[in-house]
């Protein structure tokens, strides 16, 4: 698979970039993002990052049910018939879900209702199921991990960023406070399901950009 061999370690620097749990992690944040890279996950990207709030809460739920997913897939690879492996994978990530929902529930109700289907739709998400099949179910526990945490950083990196860009301009505040001037009024695109779509192109654009003239200095 792609996933296991295609990593890209930085030529140099401390001993931690030379580990391969660590090459594995930056290729989750970075070169394999989620979102801006692999487009994955766009569903509940464009639908929640209208607030800071409600990105930061799915960032983590995602990245919670996306660790204990990969971790019990990759510790039962070798004990789930390839047959049925889907089923078990669907049962799995099912409950995880079912469990993190039931905690937003009791814990924050106002951003689990915010939030709506879109924390049950992670069962549906590809990132779960791609890391799952491509990855933990070729690699050992504590390499799974590290490949889910990557994943889950880039995701919640990619929100976070998002979310930042358009609260602040379409509402006119960062997690609620205000920090538009009063002079200043909102621009309500960004808080309206086109101004996502917008703001999603110019951060794929960008980190694109970037990807490639990084890609440059390192041919050089």
């Amino acid at each position: 698979m792609a996933d296991q061999v295609q990593l890209k370690v930085p030529k140099a620097g401390y001993r931690l970039f030379n580990s391969k749990t660590w090459a594995v992690f930056s290729e989750g944040v970075w070169h394999n993002n989620p979102i801006f890279g692999m487009m994955l996950g766009l569903c509940s990207t464009l639908a929640v990052t209208n607030l800071m709030s409600n990105a930061l809460v799915m960032s983590v739920s995602v990245t919670v049910v996306l660790v204990a997913n990969s971790a019990i897939i990759s510790a039962l690879r070798n004990h789930i018939p390839d047959r049925v492996r889907m089923i078990v994978y669907m049962l799995i990530v099912s409950t995880l879900v079912i469990t993190v929902d039931m905690m937003l529930r009791i814990c924050l109700p106002d951003i689990s209702k915010a939030l709506g289907p879109y924390v049950a739709l992670i069962i549906t998400n590809c990132i779960i199921m791609g890391r799952a099949e491509a990855f933990a179910v070729n690699n050992t526990v504590p390499v799974s991990i590290a490949d889910s945490l990557g994943v889950g950083a880039g995701y919640t990196f990619s929100l976070m960023i998002m979310a930042f860009f358009r609260e602040s301009l379409g509402f006119g505040t960062i997690f609620g406070l205000k920090v538009l001037p009063e002079a200043m009024s909102p621009i309500q695109l960004f808080a309206i399901p086109p101004g996502a779509f917008f703001a999603l192109g110019v951060f794929i654009l960008v980190v694109n950009t970037l990807k490639q003239r990084q890609a440059k200095e390192d041919d050089a």
